[in-house]
């Protein structure tokens, strides 16, 4: 069992009997108040983010997740199927846990599957994968001004704002966190 105030960003605990990744945490003392600590924290299956206020001495259990490195295969129905690198298993992973995630695997991409019991709680992504554009309108010639974006759809679907100069065809690195596009990539 850990105390509110050994709690720190990035710990996996369990609150009200779900698994939540703590995001932000704040040990407040004012004067001669007794201290309080602000939490916030995001349930690892739904994502629902929530926060709480909870007194130094509350205790919360410790949750230790099998983190493993997995391949993506092919999504069959719902569900998605990766293949553990070190035993070759091969699970489905239902598409509620994989959630938008979806939106950036492709086949054969490597990423983080966490367990906890057994059972997949979540997937973690690299920060950032290289997609290529499908389609896209042709940009305007003569249009300079800074910042003109257009909608380009990748090709697992995905659909993201890209620079006027970016075609069909190109190659593209977008940020797992925050769904943008950062970059150009050169084959």
């Amino acid at each position: 069992m850990l105390k509110a105030t050994d709690l720190r960003k990035g710990k996996i605990v369990k609150i009200d009997n779900k698994l939540v990744r703590i995001t932000d945490f704040q040990h407040i003392t004012p004067g001669n108040w007794r201290g309080i600590v602000q939490i916030k924290f995001k349930d690892i299956i739904t994502g629902v983010g929530s926060q709480r206020r909870v007194s130094p001495e509350d205790k919360f259990e410790d949750v230790f997740l099998d983190n493993r490195k997995m391949q993506y295969l092919y999504k069959q129905g719902e569900n998605y199927v990766f293949m553990d690198n070190e035993t070759y298993e091969q699970p489905e992973i239902l598409g509620e846990v994989v959630g938008d995630a979806a939106s950036y695997l492709r086949e054969n991409d490597e990423c983080n599957v966490f367990f906890y019991e057994g059972e997949v709680v979540s997937i973690e992504l690299p920060p950032a994968v290289v997609l290529e554009v499908k389609y896209t309108e042709p940009g305007v010639r003569g249009n300079t001004v800074q910042n003109v974006t257009k909608a380009a759809t990748l090709e697992t679907g995905l659909e993201v704002k890209v620079p006027n100069h970016i075609n069909i065809g190109d190659r593209v690195r977008i940020d797992t966190r925050t769904g943008e596009f950062t970059e150009r990539v050169n084959s």
